[in-house]
């Protein structure tokens, strides 16, 4: 179809935009490989069917925002497909005749008919969606911290790309349809093609080979001219989401964080402080966000009125990095990287990324990592520069004092003498381990519910429970400390450090078969934290217990009579844990617990893995 001028033209053209691309990928690669850590490239091997299918279906999208997402999974199916249908175009303009033979190319010409159409439709839905209606969950409060370029700069990048897609698509479906007009049949495998073509039914035979030939460059010289610009725009989470669910660090759950070395003198620097500070995954988070501000529309904090948006977080690194200059090796260059008055690559997170009253406002409830369609983890970075606020600066909110000192002097946030941890057992029939050195099951009682009075009726329903059902359980007693979840979650990762060593060593001596405990945040630490320490133990929440006895017929239920105060046909909803449910994927056992109960159990419009936080985690309590 292309002359020899065009071939050569093309020819070059592609070299060009390759070589553009390649400077601007090899930037981004020595920016992501500056952070700490080395991604382990063995996790690929187990986890690519799971991504591939993830990443195929849009699995993740469709978990909020149902009618964007089924437009924005059409965009995708069609866009992943136009990278065939393009080298098609490309083999069709330099082979004349050449075309996919048989039923293949039936199939072939019918998928990239109904996909053109599919992108066309979607691109025109997110254009009128963002530029006519204009949502406020698109965006983010003038409150919150947001790079001064990024609030007109998604929304001229969503304008580039939109228009780029509508133009590529589009020029390519109507060259399909001067074709069919050229060739004066109508082809059943390109419907949409086919009715298109009876416009042109009244142009010359050379007419609608030049609109041809402008279609070709139109769609592919488009395509060209786009990819230079690909990597610094907020669309190349198409190949950084993958990676993200690929290469992201295994993770017994989505709050375990990492163990600080504090023995290593080498060490200058805890948490995070500045962007270097953060891992090569954390950098990846920058470049793997949509700017969908999803998580920002779950974001407990974000929802009540704060400031702290995790969406302006990323979108916050990204802008930063973009300015960021490169040498030849593709390594950022801090001289003269950014414009005049945009912050240097050495400026404190707090400065530019998001704000001291925002890192605060985090509940670390999970619900921004859960929701996020490409796997990013701002959460993370909150608790990590925590740690640096607290540990290198001594910086944190005033109410945390009385806490912190707590937990140092008496091993609970209230301050509370150990003497006092067993008063809740009084009248009940509760044996430490020094009385039941062998215990079926260790509770672990915790420190709200043995020393707070709300929570110690939740408590001692649990010890008559127990022993309803003849279990044979211990508690630590006296020796029980807090877990520290309370000051890890506040970055105060020294504080936990010595708790969670004392408690290992505790718990080594005891040997506990099984660990049930009531909080959510102690079984989360109990489980997930501990092992970094040596604390490799079965745990698991009480309901999952009770769900256990009743199961097995250890605990028998008196069902109420209708009318009574409790029992069969009662109205209840479960509210669900953060640190139960999304940090630890337990959603079942406590309903059907409650089902065991015959309650008539109504959920909430936010449940299970998109449960509402309470507003306690975080050290928040």
């Amino acid at each position: 179809m292309l002359t020899l001028v065009e071939k050569i033209l093309f020819a070059l053209a592609v070299i060009a935009s390759l070589a553009a691309a390649f400077f601007a990928v090899t930037r981004l690669i020595g920016i992501i490989i500056s952070g700490h850590g080395k991604p382990d490239w063995k996790l690929t091997l187990n986890r690519l069917p799971v991504v591939l299918a993830k990443v195929g279906l849009f699995q993740p999208v469709f978990r909020f925002r149902l009618l964007p997402s089924l437009f924005h999974a059409f965009v995708g199916w069609g866009f992943g497909f136009y990278l065939l249908v393009n080298l098609v175009d490309v083999l069709r303009g330099y082979i004349p005749g050449f075309k996919i033979p048989a039923v293949l190319g039936n199939i072939y010409r019918l998928l990239a008919d109904l996909l053109s159409v599919a992108v066309l439709a979607g691109m025109v839905f997110f254009l009128v969606r963002r530029f006519v209606f204009r949502p406020a969950n698109l965006t983010a409060r003038q409150s919150t911290l947001l790079h001064p370029k990024a609030r007109s700069g998604i929304r001229r990048d969503s304008a580039i790309v939109g228009t780029f897609i509508l133009l590529h698509v589009g020029a390519r479906f109507l060259g399909e349809s001067f074709a069919l007009a050229a060739g004066g049949h109508a082809d059943r495998w390109q419907p949409a093609a086919a009715v298109v073509s009876g416009l042109w039914s009244g142009w010359s035979p050379p007419a609608l080979v030049i609109g041809q030939h402008v279609a070709f460059w139109l769609a592919l010289g488009l395509i060209l001219a786009f990819i230079p610009y690909f990597p610094y725009s907020k669309h190349v989470h198409l190949f950084f989401a993958p990676l993200n669910f690929l290469l992201k660090p295994q993770r017994r759950s989505i709050g375990e964080l990492s163990r600080l070395n504090f023995e290593d003198e080498s060490v200058t620097q805890f948490g995070a402080s500045i962007l270097a500070d953060l891992g090569w995954e954390q950098l990846m988070d920058a470049y793997a966000c949509i700017m969908c501000f999803r998580c920002q529309e779950v974001c407990p904090a974000y929802g009540t009125g704060k400031v702290l948006s995790p969406a302006a977080l990323e979108i916050n690194k990204r802008y930063l990095l973009n300015s960021v200059r490169a040498t030849r090796s593709g390594r950022p260059q801090n001289a003269g990287a950014i414009e005049k008055g945009l912050p240097l690559p050495g400026t404190p997170l707090t400065e530019f990324a998001i704000s001291e009253e925002a890192i605060w406002a985090c509940t670390s409830c999970g619900a921004c990592v859960d929701i996020c369609p490409v796997g990013n983890e701002p959460m993370r970075d909150i608790l990590d520069i925590r740690r640096s606020l607290v540990l290198m600066e001594n910086a944190f909110p005033k109410q945390l004092e009385a806490a912190f000192r707590g937990m140092e002097r008496t091993a609970n946030p209230w301050n509370i003498s150990s003497t006092e941890r067993m008063k809740w057992a009084e009248g009940l029939n509760v044996a430490t381990v020094a009385q039941n050195p062998d215990p079926e099951i260790l509770w672990w009682v915790g420190c709200a519910p043995a020393t707070d009075g709300r929570a110690q009726k939740t408590t001692q329903a649990f010890a008559k429970i127990l022993n309803a059902a003849g279990v044979n359980f211990a508690v630590l007693g006296q020796h029980e400390q807090c877990t520290g979840d309370a000051a890890r979650r506040a970055g105060n990762e020294y504080l936990f450090n010595e708790l969670a060593t004392a408690n290992v060593e505790i718990l080594n001596e005891v040997k506990p078969k099984r660990i049930v405990t009531t909080c959510p945040h102690c079984l989360h630490t109990l489980k997930n934290e501990y092992p970094a320490f040596g604390g490799n133990y079965e745990v698991i929440h009480h309901s999952q217990l009770i769900k256990e006895l009743i199961g097995n017929g250890r605990l028998e239920l008196n069902q109420a009579e209708e009318g009574g105060s409790g029992g069969a046909g009662v109205r209840v909803t479960f509210h669900d844990p953060c640190y139960l449910g999304r940090h630890n994927q337990i959603f079942d056992e406590p309903r059907q617990a409650l089902a065991m109960a015959e309650l008539n159990l109504v959920e909430m419009p936010r449940h299970a893995a998109k449960s509402f936080c309470c507003g306690a985690g975080g050290a928040q309590m």
